[in-house]
């Protein structure tokens, strides 16, 4: 993978076919192979006349591993999503992004606003807005020895998933303790592009997603059925929104 310089740290990154770009930031504990190749996101993009760049987040895939959680806050890692449009030379990008990945994507609209052209945030809607569930329980389920000594469901479950991707757990506790970032109702109705909002309907830890598109101008809502946190990430329902929102308003 190849690889630039975001903030003193050293980031992976992958391109992915031709024509307009849409940068894919993914979720915690993920990469972007994971989240977006393997389910088959990028697949659709690039047959839908995009070019799709996967951006492995730091202290995750192939990225730095960093163990300092001072270097995690959501906001942060925005930078290094701008930094990779201007390190990729172009001048707008739309981006998507779930999960943690969808957070950092609203701090790009909101701090870079100039290189957006629009955006998908992906298994957060009104949570975004409050704190975070059970961080303290994933990090501990993180920092536990063994698994099985992990018997909170969302740490235990997360604890699997990042067993699952090989990640360095140590990192990936770090980056939940620092990327709690709080961001605000407030802040959330500066994003002036066009944003679709899609959450599982039965994920608890994304909420409401009529809530946080209804705070933006220009928000949408897509309710993902049947389909909780973990398994709305690569869902038909979510990838036909999502194409459909994209040929709108930014066409290939």
């Amino acid at each position: 993978m190849p690889v630039f310089q975001s903030e003193g740290f050293t980031l992976a990154y992958d391109v992915h076919g031709e024509g307009k770009p849409v940068v894919a930031v993914h979720g915690f504990a993920s990469n972007g192979n994971v989240n977006w190749v393997a389910t088959g996101w990028v697949d659709e993009l690039t047959k839908a006349g995009y070019q799709v760049i996967t951006l492995d987040n730091r202290g995750h895939g192939a990225s730095e591993k960093i163990y300092d959680p001072s270097v995690y806050g959501a906001a942060d890692m925005a930078r290094d999503v701008a930094n990779l449009i201007d390190h990729l030379e172009f001048e707008k990008a739309a981006l998507i992004g779930y999960s943690m990945g969808a957070r950092i994507s609203a701090f790009v609209c909101i701090r870079n606003r100039e290189k957006v052209a629009c955006a998908i945030f992906g298994g957060l809607g009104g949570n975004m807005v409050r704190p975070m569930l059970d961080s303290d329980e994933i990090i501990a389920g993180l920092n536990a020895p063994t698994l099985a000594e992990v018997t909170h469901k969302t740490g235990r479950q997360f604890r699997i998933f990042a067993e699952h991707t090989k990640s360095d757990l140590k990192a990936l506790s770090a980056c939940m303790a620092g990327s709690r970032t709080r961001i605000s109702e407030e802040q959330i109705r500066q994003i002036a592009v066009p944003v679709l909002v899609a959450v599982g309907s039965e994920d608890e830890v994304g909420g409401d997603p009529e809530m946080l598109a209804g705070l933006m101008p220009h928000g949408e809502a897509l309710t993902i059925e049947r389909r909780d946190h973990m398994r709305a990430t690569g869902d038909p329902q979510f990838k036909r929104g999502a194409l459909e929102f994209l040929a709108r308003v930014y066409p290939a």
